[in-house]
């Protein structure tokens, strides 16, 4: 376990994409349960990696959300639902990983979905640099459906309870902890259990204290 401030813990991540080497652009998962800063690394791992001169595509798993319809086949609360129905990963392979990835064309799409209109996407195709990064941040990216499409995995984890802490704080909305209680921690739990994606990251960063995380790097 290694200890320090943000910068030298993006410092640290950043070597860490450097270090893989690929013939394709290296797509890097940043995964963990909800409100635990898991956006707010990955736009700050992209500022740094581009601040290397690396081309970085940011991309976020709420981008291939299956639309409101088919979302809540088990109600609205359902952990089981919130794990198993959520997100549309045939789709998210299909346009971005596989493109990405070796033997793909390089030729993507960063989205099929948006979430404020509840609408699907098409964006223009995009071609990526063979030295591209991609930083995908979401929930589930390590599980085992998607196991298998990352060069390097990230996971930021934080307190459960101290989700509920935040996501209170940040999205104010009257049911948001009974979403967080019934809903999401318990499918993150079920994840946990089902997926043991800790076991399967390459670096773990604890950000109960996002000022002066602690981070793990793995080996497999």
């Amino acid at each position: 376990m290694e200890h320090g401030t943000r910068d030298e813990m993006l410092r640290r991540l950043a070597e860490a994409v450097g270090s893989v080497a690929v013939a394709h652009p290296t797509r890097v998962a940043v995964d963990g349960p909800p409100a635990t800063g898991k956006t707010t690394l990955a736009d700050e791992l992209a500022v740094v990696l581009r601040g290397q001169g690396r081309a970085v595509i940011r991309a976020t798993v709420d981008d291939f959300l299956f639309p409101r319809a088919r979302r809540y086949p088990r109600g609205e609360y359902s952990a089981e639902g919130c794990y198993h129905d959520t997100h549309d990963r045939d789709a998210l392979k299909r346009v971005l990983l596989d493109p990405l990835g070796p033997g793909g064309d390089r030729r993507f799409q960063p989205a099929v979905y948006d979430h404020t209109a509840d609408a699907v996407l098409s964006p223009p195709v995009t071609t990526a640099p063979a030295d591209a990064v991609l930083l995908l941040d979401g929930v589930f990216l390590l599980r085992p459906e998607l196991i298998d499409r990352w060069d390097l995995r990230i996971f930021v984890s934080t307190t459960l309870e101290r989700t509920v802490e935040r996501a209170v704080v940040r999205e104010r909305r009257a049911d948001v902890e009974r979403r967080w209680r019934e809903r999401y921690i318990p499918s993150q739990q079920l994840y946990v259990a089902t997926a043991r994606p800790t076991e399967h990251a390459d670096i773990v960063v604890h950000n109960d204290e996002p000022r002066r995380p602690a981070w793990e790097v793995r080996t497999h």
